[in-house]
């Protein structure tokens, strides 16, 4: 399984990865596998302010719906265009190309709160 440790990590199957005060966010490799093949993604939140923890969007495989939240308070400032007409990516390349949404991060505090690779392991069981 793949968990590179130059991210971060929520309890939730995100992963975060930090440039100054833009965090790009997806879905872990370890939520596509259990999610199976993704079919679709929705994010309506595009130009909103969220709070951490809320929604902000929906992954679609073959045989569930699944909520996406926000691992940080701050602005969808991006949508990942591509996966409108190629939502496998999320499957076939979770860290590169399946990314979701890049965000103005409003408070960096929050970050601290977010798993090491280590850490999303264990809570895995990987």
């Amino acid at each position: 399984m793949n968990i590179p440790a130059n991210l971060k990590y929520t309890k939730d199957h995100e992963w975060v990865s930090i440039d100054g005060d833009i965090a790009t966010v997806g879905i872990t490799d370890f939520a596509q596998k259990e999610l199976g093949d993704i079919v679709y993604v929705e994010v309506e939140t595009l130009d909103q302010t969220l709070a951490k923890d809320e929604v902000f969007g929906t992954v679609e495989a073959v045989k569930t719906v699944s909520d996406l939240f926000l691992p940080m308070t701050g602005e969808i400032i991006e949508f990942n265009d591509a996966l409108e007409s190629d939502p496998e990516s999320v499957n076939s390349d979770p860290y590169g190309a399946g990314w979701m949404v890049k965000v103005k991060v409003a408070d960096m505090i929050e970050l601290d709160s977010l798993l090491s690779s280590d850490a999303y392991k264990e809570l895995i069981g990987a």
